[in-house]
């Protein structure tokens, strides 16, 4: 990794951990271990249980948009290089996009598959993953500020500034796929890029994308489908860690709170550290669920999706060993 990408991730992490540690102090560290011994029980094993779930749908999606494109692969050898994309993201935010170029990577060096289909299939996941996840957040977020009012100024402009530019993001995305016109070419023109040696393949991608992003089109249907079956397992891991946690919160206040953990995981910094305990407690002590409750639930949710992410970072150093081997022969 470079030093121009090291240096953001670093300051990232930094920033984090600063946020975390002050939490951790105004809530007090006791308060918080006495809920962490939470994972060493059988709570702690369901949590982990919808956690795999989660990856295990997000795993599906990923193989229902390859079929989509008339490419057929089994759904145990897409778990591997899911998890390992998944590691790339959740714990190096700040590397744009560093987990689908490995999944993409992986499908072309691997399993033989076009760069323009194999590099498409993991952005569609990637844009149907962040529809369904605003959807969500624009919800659950919204039902909380309708209920409980608006949080202080400082948690507007930091999350409502990232809710802006995802939201932003997508809605351009869609509009420029309704009337099929061009986003790469536009942005390759404006940056003075039309003359690269992968112009046309960064073109061919997006009318891969394009193609897949129909309304007669089944796939997309089913993609949409299997992000909302993904949401739904990290919504019932959000209900069942509350509940274990002691606390009894309506439905609907549930899903406010698993807004936040997306909002949260929109904000580039490794594992959420610090963003997510920093609108939890807004939220949790709103519900009047306690500041303490809040940091344990996140620092439990983050405990089961970095077990996740090591996981896949297990196996991101045994794909990555096993491509580079490919390429000494």
């Amino acid at each position: 990794m470079g030093s121009k990408k090291f240096l953001p991730l670093l300051l990232s992490f930094l920033i984090g951990t600063a946020l975390f540690l002050w939490i951790g102090k105004f809530v007090g560290w006791q308060e918080i271990k006495k809920s962490l011994s939470l994972l060493r029980g059988w709570q702690g094993m369901v949590i982990f249980g919808f956690t795999l779930l989660a990856a295990l749908a997000g795993s599906w999606r990923w193989k229902e948009i390859l079929k989509g494109e008339g490419v057929r692969i089994p759904f145990i050898e897409l778990i591997k290089p899911y998890l390992a994309g998944f590691a790339m993201m959740f714990l190096a935010p700040v590397v744009f996009l560093a987990g689908e170029i490995f999944r993409g990577y992986f499908l072309k060096e691997k399993k033989s598959v076009p760069w323009s289909k194999s590099m498409a299939s993991v952005m569609i996941d990637r844009i149907s993953e962040w529809t369904v996840n605003l959807i969500i957040i624009f919800f659950g977020a919204g039902l909380f500020l309708y209920t409980m009012g608006m949080p202080p100024r400082n948690l507007v402009i930091i999350f409502g500034g990232v809710l802006f530019v995802f939201a932003s993001g997508i809605s351009y995305f869609y509009f420029r796929t309704i009337r099929r016109e061009s986003m790469a070419r536009f942005f390759l023109k404006i940056f003075g890029l039309g003359g690269i040696k992968r112009a046309n393949s960064i073109l061919d991608i997006e009318e891969e994308i394009f193609d897949f992003f129909k309304l007669e089109k089944i796939a997309m249907w089913k993609t949409f489908l299997l992000s909302f079956l993904k949401a739904l397992a990290m919504y019932a891991r959000t209900l069942f860690l509350i509940i274990s946690l002691g606390k009894n919160i309506p439905a609907l206040s549930a899903l406010s709170i698993f807004s936040f953990t997306y909002l949260a995981a929109m904000v580039p910094i490794p594992a959420a550290l610090g963003s997510h305990e920093a609108i939890q407690v807004f939220a949790f002590n709103s519900l009047g669920l306690g500041a303490s409750t809040a940091t344990a639930f996140t620092m439990i949710v983050r405990a089961a999706d970095l077990l996740m992410a090591l996981t896949g970072a297990v196996i991101l150093f045994r794909l990555g060993v096993g491509l580079f081997k490919k390429h000494l022969k």
